[in-house]
């Protein structure tokens, strides 16, 4: 269950160095609100793959429904009952308000992280099927 994929890790990195150039420079009303969120989600994913060998689609599940549960939480105005409406941490991780283009902009995260894989899968499997047939002709003796 447990394991480590150098890949996710460095894919995990490089997002949350995206994440915190959006939070720093971008301040539209586009980048920052919906692609932060979008990218977000998949941030979650390539943690998650990181450090747990979970099949993809259990992955993809537990990091879309993590972000729904925190945008439900918004919604809760968790931040000011928990009293850390000064905390600007607490704001920017938490957040502090529910919008359904958030729970959109999740949704499309992981639609993007799903076809990533399934077309990552598709190209491992015809490099496998290749490499079978290239190593069957090269026993054959006819």
């Amino acid at each position: 269950m447990l394991t480590f994929s150098k890949k996710y890790l460095i894919l995990t990195l490089l997002l949350f160095l995206t994440e915190v150039l959006i939070a720093l420079f971008a301040h539209d009303k586009i980048i920052r609100p919906y692609f932060g969120d979008l990218l977000v989600v998949i941030l979650l994913y390539c943690l998650v793959k990181s450090f747990i060998n979970w099949s993809i689609t259990i992955t993809a599940l537990s990091a879309l429904l993590f972000s729904y549960l925190v945008e439900t939480l918004q919604y809760f105005h968790l931040v000011h009952r928990l009293g850390l409406d000064h905390s600007k941490i607490a704001n920017i991780v938490i957040g502090n308000y529910f919008a359904w283009a958030d729970i959109l902009a999740y949704t499309l995260g992981i639609l993007i992280v799903l076809g990533i894989e399934k077309l990552n899968l598709s190209s491992q499997k015809r490099y496998f099927l290749a490499n079978m047939r290239n190593e069957e002709e090269s026993h054959c003796f006819i």
